[in-house]
């Protein structure tokens, strides 16, 4: 059944081959070692960038304190421009204002634009760090004309009035630079008797 091998030479050459498949096998798993390392260290780094990423789209929000709307000079009874008064939500990092953009949809269309834009105004009226929100206690007004009559309208540019009448809605969306978004509805009362109406 086994053979006895008497021959000094035969032995050498049998340990000589298993000694080369050894070496084989050694590199191959130290190959598929080096493999395995490398694809777990980009998982995980990829997997870091989509946790941090993901974070910031529902923290780096803007939180809408309160919301006002303001009659035109005409008479007519219709809102003609909003203010809001926002902050930082708890837990988000630093937003820039001047890369917010801003979503109008209402009974006229839709409308974007940068809050940097012509459409908008914003005064921040705590901090001091220009238009970038840093702390929980700041507080920025911004001020969005519905109408082209002068020139900071959001229809200046695309021929668009938003201007509502008691009893219209519509919809505001802010975006952060981190893709985070707050919306709000509007809703004029159906009987409007001040100069500014508190939506």
């Amino acid at each position: 059944m086994f053979e006895t091998i008497l021959d000094e030479e035969e032995r050498g050459q049998v340990g000589i081959g298993t000694l080369i498949v050894f070496i084989a096998m050694v590199l191959v798993a130290a190959i598929a070692a080096g493999v395995l390392i490398n694809t777990a260290g980009f998982l995980q780094t990829q997997a870091e960038a989509t946790g941090e990423e993901s974070t910031s789209q529902v923290s780096d929000r803007l939180q809408v304190v309160s919301q006002s709307g303001y009659l035109d000079d005409t008479g007519a009874g219709d809102v003609d421009h909003l203010e809001f008064v926002v902050a930082q939500s708890p837990g988000g990092d630093n937003i820039d204002l001047g890369e917010v953009s801003a979503e109008i949809i209402g009974g006229d269309g839709q409308s974007t634009f940068e809050l940097d834009d012509n459409a908008v105004s914003i005064d921040i009226f705590t901090g001091g760090n220009g238009e970038v929100l840093t702390e929980n206690s700041d507080r920025a007004e911004v001020s969005i004309a519905l109408t082209d009559d002068n020139d900071i309208g959001v229809g200046s540019s695309d021929d668009l009035d938003y201007a509502l009448a008691e009893g219209d809605s519509l919809t505001v969306t802010f975006t952060t630079s981190s893709g985070a978004t707050t919306t709000t509805e509007i809703r004029i009362p159906s009987t409007v008797v001040e100069n500014s109406v508190r939506l």
